[in-house]
């Protein structure tokens, strides 16, 4: 049970090779997108959910950088009133 290999499983009698899933590129950076306006609601509205909330990285697909960015710019947006915090 010892193989240190990361791409396989051992699971006793045989080795399963794990398939590596190909990350899609971050929608912003490949836009080259450098500053995202908080008074833009309806690009905002594109992350976040039906409910209202902020849509999480692996259901957005943006990277670590522009995550923290369009949950800035929501919460901006979302004070001044330009999108509301939850959805009826």
């Amino acid at each position: 049970m010892g193989n240190n290999n990361r791409n396989t499983r051992d699971t006793g009698t045989r080795q399963v090779k794990f398939r590596r899933i190909k990350k899609r590129p971050c929608s912003l950076c490949a836009a080259n997108i450098e500053v995202l306006d908080y008074k833009e609601a309806n690009t905002l509205r594109r992350y976040m959910t039906d409910r209202g909330k902020i849509a999480p990285r692996r259901n957005s697909g943006l990277c670590p950088k522009h995550q923290r960015e369009v949950a800035k710019c929501i919460k901006k947006s979302r004070i001044i009133g330009l999108v509301p915090y939850i959805v009826d």
